[in-house]
């Protein structure tokens, strides 16, 4: 076996019956994740047969949702073909709804983001988000010439309970959302299939694709946006929790500064930012806006920082003994530099309680940028229909 293999995450095939369509889409998978591969490592990786293989591929090429890359060179006999995704086989819409913005992207299957549109809106409603997706899917996909029988469906992340939050300037309507179909909102602007998910869940899923989850197994992911979300994944399955709703760590109580107790969203937030710097007449709109302010802002968002580590460090410390994490990681709509500071500063924090808790993981920014719950909210078309389940996938390699 080779030393490529050896340090891969092993997939999980079957060779059982009737279960071609799960074969292929493992098969179709690990090519996904571990191309450019050859036949030989696939069969390694899934613990297919090598017909098994040969014939899945096959179809695979035949579909057009493969291809061949070239070949490897350097053993014995003929040299074998590498295989790897085409990205142009099909695409998929992703839309992340937020208080704060609506952003739209096509994904191609390799993972690449083609086209982006995106709005600064507060509190957007739902004939908001109709208008905004009417307007500007037909235009993304002209853009990159894609035609809409090209895709396998939309992904939507939005937040549950949006209401919930209770955010400052939240209008009185905008528990209109809790009664509001999704998919029905969208359907007769592009009928295809759709798709809904919790934003930080449709991030972590980006972040396992994409990210940092191709490195760690077991991680919690906090999505700080204009309110405050995570997500669990455990041995490289996304944990939902026995009603849906795992991971709420934004509904959690906690002391802002004046010695209140509120929901931890209303302290670590973009919207608990904005209103600090508001409440010293510095008005942002955007998070971009966040990496230009004065001296006097920067004091602002430092003042910030500290506060949102004090009010994270015991959750984070909770999810260390509760959870035993590889990694907590951090993602959102934040710039780089104000995530990597609040990481830094939990690091620090947390080695204060090395010796009086089993293990402390290391957090650091996830690895997507800012359109993390677009880019997962679109990868769940292709999970529905050309991607197996992650739970019958993934097994660590014991090799």
């Amino acid at each position: 076996m080779t030393e490529r293999v050896a340090k891969q995450t092993r997939l999980s095939g079957t060779n059982l019956e009737r279960a071609g369509d799960h074969n292929q889409r493992v098969t179709l998978h690990a090519i996904r994740v571990n191309g450019p591969i050859t036949r030989a490592e696939l069969a390694q990786i899934t613990g297919l047969t090598a017909p098994a293989i040969a014939n899945i591929t096959k179809r695979l090429l035949t579909d057009n949702l493969i291809q061949e890359a070239g070949r490897r060179r350097g053993g014995r006999g003929q040299p074998a073909t590498k295989l790897v995704i085409n990205p142009d086989s099909w695409f998929s819409i992703g839309l992340n709804v937020d208080r704060d913005h609506i952003t739209m992207l096509v994904l191609d299957f390799e993972g690449r983001v083609r086209a982006r549109a995106s709005r600064e809106v507060m509190f957007a409603l739902p004939k908001d988000v109709e208008q905004f997706f009417r307007k500007g899917v037909g235009k993304l996909l002209a853009k990159v010439g894609i035609e809409s029988d090209r895709l396998v469906g939309i992904g939507v992340a939005l937040p549950d309970d949006m209401p919930r939050a209770a955010l400052p300037q939240q209008p009185a309507n905008y528990g209109i959302w809790a009664s509001t179909d999704v998919p029905a909102l969208l359907h007769d602007a592009l009928p295809v299939p759709v798709f809904v998910e919790n934003d930080a869940a449709a991030a972590t899923m980006g972040e396992m694709q994409f990210g940092l989850g191709k490195k760690h197994q077991t991680f919690f992911y906090i999505l700080i946006t204009a309110a405050l979300g995570g997500s669990l994944v455990i041995d490289g399955n996304h944990f939902r929790g026995a009603t849906g709703r795992s991971g709420e760590l934004g509904l959690l109580r906690g002391r802002d500064a004046t010695g209140h107790e509120r929901q931890i969203q209303n302290i670590v937030s973009l919207s608990a930012l904005y209103s600090r710097l508001a409440a010293q007449g510095i008005t942002v709109s955007e998070p971009s806006e966040l990496t230009a302010l004065d001296e006097k802002g920067r004091a602002i968002v430092s003042a910030w920082i500290e506060a949102a580590v004090d009010t994270l460090i015991e959750p984070v410390v909770a999810i260390n003994c509760l959870m035993n994490p590889e990694a907590v990681l951090i993602g959102g709509r934040l710039p780089a530099g104000i995530v990597d500071q609040i990481a830094n500063r939990l690091n620090q924090r947390l080695e204060t309680w090395k010796g009086s808790i089993p293990s402390t993981a290391p957090v650091s920014r996830a690895a997507l940028s800012d359109d993390a719950p677009a880019v997962g909210a679109a990868i769940l078309p292709f999970s529905h229909r050309l991607l197996p389940t992650r739970t019958a996938l993934m097994k660590t390699a014991a090799i």
